[in-house]
Parts: C-alpha cells; sequence; structure tokens
C-alpha cells in the first residue's frame, strides 16, 4: 500500500485582513473640531495598508494614536484595548473618528485580534484578571509581572499568524534589547500571515525591513523611508554627536556660570 504524500505547508495569503481605511467627508458634523483639526487627519482620504506590518511615525500630536485607535473602534475592539470581546471602560476618551471611518477589507477574515495601547494595558491586565483568563495570558496574573514582561507575555500566548493586532507605542513597556526580541516574535507571525499596524516612535521598531512607514505632520501623511523619519536622523545624530547636542541643551547652565 502507497503512503500518502506529504503535503507542503501552504504560503501565507499575500493578502491583509485589513486593506485600507476610507475618509467619509459626509459624516463629519463639523470639520473644524478635534480630531479633524489634526492636519494629518484633516487631510486624511483613503490609507493603504501593507498585508504585514505599517508604522505610523510622527511627534506627539499628530494623530498617529488617535487613527490607531479609530481603527481599532472601527473593526469592533474595545477602545482601551483587549480582544474583541472584552467590553469595559474606566474612562470614556475617544474621539469620533471612527464614525467617519470605512474600513476596506480583503476576503480574508482574522481568526485572532488584539488590540494594545501603552496607556491602558494596566485596565486590561486588571480586566484579564477579573475575568479569570489568567490560563489563557501565561498561567499568572499580568501584575505580577513587569510591564515588559506582561507585554511580551500577550504577544507569545495571545499572537497567531493568522491574526490582526494593532499596537499603540509597544515600545513604551520594552527596552531596547526587548524590542529587539519582539521585532524577532513580529517577523515569525508576519512571515506566517498575521497584521500588524503600529504606532510607534522607537526608530529601533522603525527599522524593521519591508515595512510601509506613514508619517504624520503638519504637512499631512506621506509615506517615508526609514532613513528620512525624524526618528532615525535624530537618534543617529544625537548618538554620533551627542556633546554637540548638549553644547545646545545646557548652554543656559554655562551663561548662570
Amino acid at each position: 500500500m502507497k503512503r500518502p504524500r506529504s503535503r507542503k505547508p501552504s504560503a501565507p495569503d499575500p493578502d491583509g485582513f485589513l486593506r485600507a481605511i476610507t475618509l467619509l467627508p459626509e459624516r463629519i458634523e463639523d470639520p473644524n473640531v478635534y480630531p479633524y483639526s489634526i492636519p494629518a487627519i484633516r487631510s486624511l482620504e483613503t490609507l493603504s495598508f501593507h498585508p504585514r506590518v505599517t508604522f505610523l511615525v510622527g511627534e506627539n500630536g499628530s494623530g498617529k494614536s488617535t487613527i490607531l485607535e479609530a481603527i481599532a473602534l472601527l473593526l469592533g475592539f474595545n477602545a482601551e484595548g483587549g480582544t474583541k470581546n472584552f467590553r469595559f471602560a474606566t474612562q470614556d476618551s475617544e474621539s469620533e473618528l471612527h464614525r467617519a471611518l470605512r474600513p476596506v477589507r480583503s476576503a480574508r477574515r482574522e481568526k485572532h485580534a488584539f488590540f494594545l495601547r501603552a496607556e491602558s494595558a494596566f485596565n486590561v491586565a486588571t480586566q484579564i484578571e477579573n475575568l479569570g483568563l489568567q490560563a489563557w495570558y501565561g498561567g499568572r496574573s499580568l501584575h505580577e509581572r513587569s510591564h515588559g514582561e506582561a507585554f511580551l507575555t500577550l504577544v507569545e500566548e495571545k499572537f497567531r499568524p493568522d491574526g490582526l493586532y494593532l499596537l499603540d507605542e509597544p515600545e513604551a513597556a520594552l527596552s531596547p534589547g526587548r524590542q529587539l526580541r519582539f521585532l524577532g516574535h513580529l517577523h515569525v507571525l508576519a512571515k506566517a500571515g498575521a497584521q500588524f499596524i503600529i504606532a510607534t516612535h522607537s526608530p529601533i521598531l522603525l527599522a524593521y525591513p519591508q515595512a510601509l512607514l506613514y508619517e504624520l505632520s503638519e504637512g499631512g501623511i506621506s509615506t517615508v523611508q526609514y532613513e528620512d523619519t525624524e526618528h532615525y536622523r535624530l537618534t543617529r545624530d544625537f548618538l554620533l554627536h551627542r556633546e554637540r547636542f548638549f553644547r545646545v541643551l545646557f548652554e543656559d547652565e554655562k551663561d548662570e556660570g
């Protein structure tokens, strides 16, 4: 009797789960108020996403977290984070942007999904404990771990290749070494078909090869190469010429002396 031929594992689908978002102006009541007063959001029409990894980068207040939050709400996530099954709120602070957006989805549907934002990760960990779900998150309370350990536990225990993951400033929890460890996990998952949309300030995370980078600024939203981001250039220049920065930053002390 012939042995059945073993099948090679199928390659990941080239499509991501979320192809783009489109702003619908007719749904905006007043374009002059927040968040539409933010230049990057005012200029938003259609924002397309890489099927694997997309980064949103920009200064504080540029709108990257606001857009990511709106995407999360549009897709059915809780505003403070978690899986799509999480429904809790400690403070209502989300904008109305999601009500003016339309998702452009592929035929694929994610089997797993998670929205993680640095500012409310503590609240998500508390909700996991309140629901008695520790067994699904490493077997013990995330509050018993450091911020970075809790974050990596979420990634290692809950993120899967057939998932969609929205992350808001994950570097807030991670040392440089653990940012690299996170990139290793991201790479394995992305190669296997997961999709990530990440708002970040980290020049380490932004260096992930073949990612799509959007820079948000006073001029709107535009694609950018890694080496052209302000975050990369400023970090590089500081590391190479820190004394020059200190002379400018501390010149008031010299004047006082």
